[in-house]
């Protein structure tokens, strides 16, 4: 270890200079970590079998996990700056769109060409294009997060990319075989073009960023949280594609309301 680390005599200004430099790095690990598993999900999706598709999947959630820890971190430790905050970008481009995009077709479009039927080869082309547009609408949210237009104190402008490559992955995480008929195929191309139109949409999505996570808390939620972790672990499938499910329906349930409220109004009013 340099002993010039320790020097004493050195400006105590330089030495917090130092310090902060050093903290900037821990963010941008966790960045790194998730610009890894987005590239390694890439990666298995090449291999075409279902064990590969499922780690992917998995690598796809890992990359959710250190997502949320390297903003949380950053804000925890104040080292927040713009340049983060583009690299972020750039990884959630690759994990969230480009990852989950290529699993999609991968795992529900590209198994079609095996199916006879004459609507095969017309849901390939429907699939790549459904793909291609989670992709675009992926970093069409990123862009408008960066400028401040999706997001509020409570709410989200738009489903979160992670979100909608969370509910990718949850699914093929879930069903396991890859999709060989043609019906199933135009099923989930419809499903991930709805996941793609609701991250460019203004459907609100609770953030949980007013949770404040260091207040006590009774022993019920204390239970309930540890149970939710323990299905996790045990019943990973179906628990990842419940709260997957949970979540894009959610925002989806709450625009519906709020259009009705706002119907209702008027009408009162009068």
């Amino acid at each position: 270890m340099n002993s010039t680390d320790f020097d004493m005599t050195e400006p105590r200004a330089a030495r917090n200079h130092k310090l902060r430099r050093g903290v900037y790095v821990l963010p941008s690990f966790f960045t790194v970590l998730n610009l890894l598993c987005g590239f390694y999900a890439v990666l298995e999706t090449f291999g075409g079998g279902a064990n590969d598709m499922d780690n992917a999947a998995r690598a796809i959630g890992a990359a959710i996990v250190f997502d949320a820890l390297d903003g949380r971190i950053a804000r925890a430790t104040g080292t927040n700056s713009e340049f983060g905050k583009q690299f972020d970008s750039i990884a959630d481009v690759v994990s969230f769109g480009v990852a989950p995009a290529f699993l999609a077709f991968g795992w529900g479009v590209k198994g079609v060409v095996v199916d006879e039927s004459i609507f095969a080869p017309h849901i390939v082309q429907l699939g790549w294009l459904a793909c291609f547009a989670f992709l675009v609408f992926c970093g069409w949210r990123l862009a408008r997060f960066n400028i401040g237009m999706a997001g509020g104190s409570k709410y989200f402008v738009g489903l979160p990319t992670p979100a909608a490559a969370g509910a990718i992955a949850a699914v093929v995480h879930a069903m396991w075989n890859p999709i060989e008929d043609w019906r199933k195929s135009l099923v989930w191309v419809l499903l991930v073009l709805m996941l793609a139109f609701l991250m460019a949409s203004k459907v609100r999505y609770y953030n949980f960023k007013g949770v404040n996570w260091g207040r006590r808390r009774t022993s019920l939620a204390v239970v309930g949280m540890a149970l939710i972790v323990a299905a996790i672990f045990r019943y990973s499938e179906v628990t990842l594609l419940v709260m997957a499910a949970v979540y894009v329906l959610h925002g989806i349930v709450i625009e519906i309301l709020r259009k009705l409220r706002h119907r209702s109004s008027p009408a009162q009013a009068a």
